[in-house]
């Protein structure tokens, strides 16, 4: 152990630094899609419902776990369950948050540098997809933005919990939610966002399929940063007298609130102007630009949502960035500042090959996807629900769901957790990860 544990400086400090980390690129461009393709509003509900039990229950049991122990995800393991190969499990989430930085960070490239692209002017005659190809298949200006991203990582992660993540969370949280409100505001108020809004809140129960229901757990996942050891990393910096199921309800609360209004910032200007959500990259870098060159003051809306955008990508990535860094300082002795150097270094080299993948290593692709879908599907289709899984049976059988809900339970809570816990940590989790890991697998295979 590297010296005494920094705590966080107030509740609503851990809060704020958790939701950043659920709220991400997946809020704003994937939730809206995602939605989009499974019905509209009947989507909505089944998401809000695999929130509360698939969600909820995991984010309480990474939470609690890293209360409990005061150590990164290999060290809370090895607490738990001494002398035996549990600790594999935090360092499968160590080595998926590293694999998920080094890619996530070069998507959160392209979104700073089209802050600038909105400052210098949107028009309705620009061919905005030629004009993302045309920056993603370059090679040194996507590097450079991959780098500046990086480096913000690197800046915010040495100075600390309290003085680096936690500073920065409380200024960034309010701006991304308060841009988002305005982004959505002004889609809400273009002629024929009706039709959107319609689409996102009348439920159409006919284009719910399985996969709806599919899509709907791994949303709530996925969205949720669990699964990578960011959760048990922050809550580690929780004092022993902090809730676990109030806290984590907040953060669910927030992240899912989040999402939510992206939705009204979306589709009612994609439905205006007679668009189709597109997934993705296409969304947010094609689609979208399209839209606001249409609109009056276009660019200067087009400038906040991808300042709100690059936003919300840094406070994803400094709790990706946190989960290594905490792992070598906790375990290794390192230094902090060296130790984010070093993280910050190897992530941005590691990088490199997603954004060559659009250029000279076009040619190289996997299972049909080019190299930064590779990482990505890695990542998210196998890593993500494998670890989410091994932490659930742990927390259910190894430790115990009693064990775990005595814990969590204590100090008294708003909430406090039932039996119900036990049943959805040892049954209902597991076997809805299990149903996401395998179809997401059959499905591209």
């Amino acid at each position: 152990m590297n010296g005494a544990r920094e705590h966080w400086g107030s509740r609503l400090g851990f809060i704020l630094a958790a939701a950043g980390s659920a709220v991400g690129l997946g809020n704003i461009w994937r939730f809206p899609y995602v939605t989009g393709t499974n019905g509209g509003a009947a989507f909505l509900i089944i998401y809000l419902v695999a929130i509360v039990l698939i969600g909820y229950p995991m984010m309480i049991t990474e939470v609690g776990i890293g209360r409990r122990t005061q150590r990164n995800p290999v060290g809370a393991f090895k607490a738990l369950a001494p002398n035996t190969p549990w600790w594999l499990v935090g360092a499968l989430g160590v080595l998926t948050g590293f694999v998920i930085l080094s890619y996530y960070s070069v998507v959160a490239g392209w979104s700073l540098s089209y802050i600038f692209k909105a400052i210098a002017g949107f028009t309705p005659e620009m061919a905005f997809d030629e004009l993302f190809v045309g920056h993603i298949s370059q090679i040194g200006e996507p590097i450079l933005w991959h780098l500046i991203f990086m480096a913000l990582c690197v800046g915010i992660i040495a100075a600390g919990v309290v003085r680096g993540i936690q500073r920065w969370v409380k200024l960034l949280m309010p701006i991304l939610a308060v841009l988002l409100v305005v982004v959505a505001l002004r889609a809400l108020t273009l002629p024929g966002a009706g039709e959107g809004v319609a689409f996102y809140l009348q439920p159409d129960f006919s284009e719910v399929t399985g996969t709806t229901f599919l899509d709907a757990i791994g949303q709530s996942f996925f969205t949720l940063s669990l699964g990578m050891g960011a959760m048990i990393t922050y809550g580690s910096y929780l004092k022993k007298e902090d809730t676990v199921p109030g806290n984590g309800a907040y953060v669910v609360g927030a992240d899912t609130a989040i999402a939510i209004i992206a939705g009204f910032a979306i589709f009612p200007a994609v439905f205006a102007l007679g668009l189709e959500p597109g997934a993705g990259a296409g969304l947010t870098f094609i689609t979208l630009p399209a839209v606001f060159a249409e609109i009056p003051a276009g660019s200067f809306f087009a400038f906040l949502f991808f300042v709100l955008l690059s936003i919300a990508a840094l406070t994803s990535a400094i709790s990706l960035m946190e989960v290594v860094v905490a792992w070598i300082t906790d375990e290794k002795g390192m230094p902090r500042k060296t130790a984010t150097i070093l993280v910050g270094a190897i992530s941005f080299v590691v990088g490199i090959p997603t954004v060559l993948g659009y250029s000279v290593l076009s040619d190289v692709t996997f299972l049909g996807f080019d190299l930064l879908d590779t990482y990505d599907w890695i990542a998210n289709a196998i890593m993500l629900p494998v670890g989410g899984l091994l932490t659930a049976i742990f927390a259910g059988y190894v430790w115990t769901a009693k064990k775990a809900q005595e814990d969590f339970n204590t100090p008294p809570s708003r909430i406090v957790l039932g039996n119900w816990y036990g049943v959805m940590i040892k049954f209902i989790v597991p076997i809805a990860i299990i149903l996401v890991l395998v179809f997401g697998i059959i499905d591209v295979v």
